[in-house]
This record gives structure tokens, sequence and C-alpha cells, in this order.
């Protein structure tokens, strides 16, 4: 559904995507088979889901322990830089 779109990190069959040119506030994208969430990094925040309520719950917990990599994504594809990989949720 997001091809093309950086990958920043992947567990339990959930893709996290950071689209290169969105405007603010700064987001990712989750992708689980057919459903998607969009999730505000600052505060976290879900924008819209169709993920089921444990897929949503997984990114929640995974978008609060990577916060500050998630932000220094952000700015580093506002800037022109590629996304660093994040760690998967364990």
């Amino acid at each position: 559904m997001l091809q093309g779109v950086p990958e920043v990190s992947r567990f339990f069959g959930i893709v996290v995507r950071m689209f290169f040119d969105e405007h603010p506030p700064a987001r990712f994208h989750a992708d689980y088979s057919e459903f998607l969430a969009v999730v505000r990094v600052q505060p976290i925040e879900v924008l819209e889901s169709t993920l089921p309520q444990r897929a949503l719950s997984m990114v929640l917990e995974w978008a609060a322990r990577n916060q500050a990599g998630l932000i220094e994504n952000w700015d580093r594809l506002r800037g022109g830089q590629s996304v660093k990989r994040l760690p998967r949720l364990p």
C-alpha cells in the first residue's frame, strides 16, 4: 500500500514508514495487512486508524519506546537525508 516510502521499522507483521514530503506535525504510518494507522509523534496521538486494537496497542508501545528516534528521522527526512532504522518491538 505504501511502496517506495522509507521504512523505519518492522515487527510482528507491522511495517512503520515515514513520508519524506509530508507537512507537519511529525507523523508515521503503520501498515498491517490491509489496515493502516497514522500516528503523530509528539505527543503520541492516533490521527487515524483501521488497525485492530492489539496491533494499534503494539504500535503505540513501539512509538513510546522510539519517540526520540522518530523525531530524529522526521528531521532527517525534512532535511533530505535518509531514515535510520529503529529497533523492532521486542
